[in-house]
């Protein structure tokens, strides 16, 4: 009988890569830029004010006033490393639609969470929406990080649904893991990691070549269909 395994895999050349240093990500679709008040706030509280609903989920908002959301902008860009903020560019109306961030970095782990993820419903459903995941999963296993992480409230379906199809593996429920808004949040963990990223990123370069949209913009092959190939454990809640 072999004998039980002791220790993790030996990382002998392991080094940390650097701390995220980019404040442009560009793609065929859309366009991440380090969020700001005075380039972003007044697109996106125009795109963002038609529904509440979005931001559920979120620690912050709804804000019902430019003004009001302008202020939060500035409170969480200004001499904030952690979490870095992106505003979402559509690239095909030329506005920022949404926004997103890197948050609980740790080089010394090689880990890296993509959070604060609020798109405009007009944003939603929209391959520059699933680009700029890719955009941000692209440059940190490009720099050498091993671990790209999702965590969502247990309850929210769409954010579960979300992280599978963009290939982030389940790794299980943290309950009671915080307080948001005054209630209970259990917390899902999904992840993806470097061994995983290239197969991922040829599923996701396919997805989003243009021939994989018909002259209405409708998707040929389902990106969920081509990352269910890699991934390597399902949400047991997503089951039909």
């Amino acid at each position: 009988m072999s004998q039980s395994k002791r220790f993790g895999e030996s990382l002998p050349n392991w080094t940390p890569p650097r701390w995220p240093d980019v404040s442009i990500l560009d793609g065929r679709y859309a366009r991440l830029e380090a969020l700001r008040a005075e380039a972003h706030a007044a697109d996106l509280h125009r795109a963002n004010e038609a529904d509440d609903a979005i931001w559920d989920y979120l620690p912050y908002g709804p804000f019902h006033s430019a003004a009001t959301y302008h202020k939060w902008v500035r409170s969480v860009t200004e001499g904030s490393k952690d979490p870095m903020f992106y505003a979402v560019r559509e690239k095909t109306s030329g506005r920022a639609q949404g926004v997103l961030s890197f948050l609980r970095i740790a080089p010394e782990a090689g880990s890296i969470e993509v959070g604060h993820i609020n798109y405009a419903p007009i944003l939603q459903r929209k391959p520059a929406a699933t680009e700029a995941i890719f955009l941000l999963a692209d440059w940190l296993f490009g720099a050498g990080y091993r671990r790209f992480e999702w965590k969502c409230d247990a309850l929210n379906m769409p954010s579960r649904r979300a992280a599978q199809r963009f290939g982030f593996s389940y790794e299980g429920v943290f309950r009671q893991a915080a307080v948001v808004k005054g209630r209970n949040r259990d917390t899902a963990w999904f992840a993806m990691i470097d061994k995983e990223w290239p197969a991922m990123r040829s599923a996701y370069e396919t997805w989003l070549a243009p021939s994989n949209f018909d002259a209405n913009g409708k998707q040929r092959e389902r990106l969920g269909d081509m990352t269910r190939l890699v991934r390597v454990s399902e949400d047991p809640a997503l089951r039909a």
